[in-house]
């Protein structure tokens, strides 16, 4: 395919950091405001500084006193799209992703972050834990009308699938929410293969709510990387299968997507491994994988653990992606150190004549494996206590309820 030559090409130059910056210098063209971010009433309503969302596609909130949410909405007409991506949610901005979520009628939540990374908060508990979990099962916020009630959750080796109940207490009308919840992501990094990816995307597709509904609701942390990386990947699946292998131009469709949201993907690791899963993507069924045979090829082909240091990243690309600069933590957090270098390529083959065809597919597939020792231990591990635990969790004793569930805006969490 025409993204498997470009990848290759890419590759074989050592050119993913150069290629990187073509995309962000493309970008400088772009001079689109983002007035409603800068207000003083909505500057404590943004998670970084530096990632505010552009006026003419924001998302705009009907219901309540503000209107104001770190949202947009993405579209990918080709492809049939639509995405809605967020920061992950400050615990003064939960009244507002709920309220999101319930006029925008979207039916999936598709969160690729944990809630602590790297001893910070990157996003607030949002939803309630249930009480099988040792939280409630409830969660009403009177700002919004809104309540949230704990319904079940399934665990797989990577990700967890949550049914939540979303009810609009003026009217009583209520829907079920799907949160899919990728948990082996890494902050700024990859996730640690493509293989786990695309079945976290299919478990994702093959729920239909990317199709029914409203927009999926996508988020990280900051709302740009990895929720980039996963729309990208999913849109140009989509497009490849509708149009044939060489319809993509994946630099255009990011380009495409970056005109309605700041600063997709996030480093050129991101970007290469988009490349990775779409080429992998179209060369196999991945609604016809189980988890079992995930766990199998992962144990197969692992080959080594990548250092901790593979995960940190360069300077996040800054507003409109005109400048250099660091992302910045609203509040007291300390920003990220500034003018970090860009990772190193990858170690390329000598000769690129055997990357072509099954070489280069097998090549891919090795790509996969980076970090897999490790993952495959913890794949092992919770496969082997899953079932302990939830007989664990069943004869629990529930606890008192709280008689406060009231969820007010409180002051912001560093």
């Amino acid at each position: 395919s025409d993204v498997e030559n470009e990848f290759r090409e890419i590759d074989a130059r050592k050119g993913w950091a150069q290629f990187y910056q073509e995309i962000r210098a493309e970008c400088l063209k772009n001079d689109f405001t983002t007035l409603a971010a800068t207000k003083n009433k909505n500057k404590n309503l943004n998670r970084y500084r530096d990632v505010s969302p552009y006026d003419h596609s924001r998302i705009v909130l009907t219901k309540g006193r503000c209107d104001y949410i770190n949202a947009n909405l993405v579209k990918v007409i080709k492809a049939d799209r639509q995405y809605i991506l967020t920061q992950g949610p400050l615990q003064q901005t939960t009244g507002h992703f709920w309220l999101m979520v319930w006029e925008q009628k979207s039916r999936a939540i598709i969160m690729l972050n944990r809630l602590i990374e790297k001893n910070q908060e990157k996003c607030h508990h949002y939803w309630p834990k249930g009480r099988i979990n040792g939280g409630e099962d409830t969660l009403i916020l009177t700002d919004v009308g809104l309540q949230i009630d704990y319904i079940s959750e399934v665990e797989a080796s990577y990700y967890t699938t949550r049914t939540l109940e979303l009810k609009d207490l003026d009217s009583g009308e209520s829907r079920n929410i799907l949160q899919f919840h990728y948990t082996t992501w890494p902050d700024f990094g990859v996730p640690q293969s493509p293989t786990a990816f695309l079945r976290f995307l299919s478990a994702v597709r093959r729920s239909g709510t990317l199709e029914e509904g409203g927009p999926p609701v996508v988020h990280c942390s900051a709302g740009i990387g990895r929720s980039g990386t996963f729309c990208l990947v999913d849109s140009c699946l989509v497009l490849m299968k509708k149009y044939g292998n060489n319809s993509v131009n994946v630099k255009e469709l990011l380009l495409e997507m970056r005109y309605y949201r700041m600063g997709l993907i996030q480093t050129p690791d991101q970007l290469r491994f988009s490349y990775l899963a779409i080429i992998e993507g179209i060369t196999r069924d991945w609604d016809s994988v189980n988890d079992n045979d995930l766990i199998d090829e992962v144990n197969q082909n692992s080959s080594r653990v990548s250092s901790d240091s593979e995960d940190e990243p360069p300077p996040l690309p800054p507003p409109r992606g005109e400048s250099l600069g660091t992302r910045s933590p609203v509040g007291g957090a300390p920003p990220l150190p500034p003018d970090r270098p860009l990772p190193r390529e990858p170690a390329q083959s000598s000769s690129p004549e055997i990357e072509k065809g099954e070489c280069i597919r097998e090549r891919i597939r090795m790509e996969t494996n980076k970090k897999t020792a490790e993952t495959l231990a913890e794949m092992k591990r919770k496969q082997e206590s899953s079932e302990k635990w939830r007989r664990v969790k069943r004869k629990r004793t529930c606890g008192p309820v709280d008689d406060d569930r009231s969820h007010h805006n409180s002051k912001k969490s560093a």
